[in-house]
């Protein structure tokens, strides 16, 4: 791609974040996908909805041929156009404007409930806004990092209600509503996870005792996932302050927003220029 040419200048603009014009572009764009969800959240209101349906449809086809125009200009002047339409945020795009278009090809009365349906799917818009948060990516990281430990942690809970929800179906049985070992599994995950919804109530002594000690594991197992994942969190933060190194004295350990080195107080390197912009389909011009 000729770097004087306009796809190499929208590129630039579209994908990168080191540029002034290429953060205006995502300050917009951010704009642009909270309106456009303010807009949805206000046709769902009924005092609302219809009353302005007509300046609410007109807002909602205005965002729609801009995210349009976007999803073309990537498609345009990204290296590998097939490559970013099947990656995550590609995908992502395009869920966030086939509703609308999806809409005009149902109209009739019978199928308002798919169509519907289809409109509220523009939820994805908020996706998009985790590409423009350059911490969303360690956080990303922490969680596959964990994501080992979170499935066995996931794996014994269930196991857990499994027990405790058999055990209740035995003792209190369908006269106190625990109907099924999976009405009482449902009983145990409400009590595991301290929602405590009130609908099913052991009435036995016996009941309230096992009810009293899931209760308690619950309170004990809250802190296990928040442990795992602060650690790999914690550690893979201290792995991108590794990447930050001092010109002077080549001594690591900075925050990513440091602007002196804490060892020498030599001048760093502008926090922009320390991360390369990479494209969505993971290859650079």
């Amino acid at each position: 791609m000729p770097r004087n040419s306009l796809k190499h200048h929208l590129y630039v603009i579209i994908f990168g974040t080191h540029t002034r014009a290429g953060r205006i572009f995502d300050i917009a764009l951010i704009i642009a996908i909270i309106s456009s969800l303010v807009v949805l959240v206000l046709e769902s209101i009924p005092s609302i909805g219809p009353k302005w349906a007509s300046v609410l449809r007109y807002f909602e086809y205005s965002f729609t041929l801009l995210f349009t125009l976007e999803y073309i200009l990537r498609l345009y002047c990204s290296p590998k156009p097939k490559a970013y339409a099947k990656s995550f945020y590609g995908v992502v795009d395009l869920l966030a404007i086939l509703p609308t278009y999806l809409a005009f090809f149902f109209p009739s009365a019978s199928f308002m409930g798919v169509i519907r349906l289809l409109r509220v799917m523009r939820i994805f818009r908020i996706l998009k806004l985790v590409r423009y948060l350059q911490d969303s990516n360690i956080l990303l990281r922490s969680l596959l990092m964990a994501r080992r430990k979170i499935f066995i942690f996931f794996s014994t809970v269930a196991i857990l209600v499994t027990i405790f929800g058999a055990l209740i179906y035995v003792i209190e049985g369908p006269e106190h509503g625990f109907t099924s070992i999976p009405q009482s599994i449902y009983w145990a995950i409400v009590t595991i996870t301290t929602v405590g919804y009130g609908d099913l109530v052991p009435k036995t002594p016996f009941g309230q005792a096992i009810a009293s000690m899931t209760m308690l594991l619950g309170y004990s197992i809250l802190a296990v996932p928040t442990g795992i994942i602060t650690a790999e969190l914690n550690q893979e933060m201290n792995s991108h302050r590794q990447l930050v190194k001092c010109p002077n004295c080549s001594k690591s350990g900075h925050e990513a927003d440091a602007t002196f080195c804490k060892h020498c107080g030599s001048e760093l390197a502008d926090p922009d220029q320390r991360v390369v912009p990479v494209d969505e389909t993971q290859n650079a011009p």
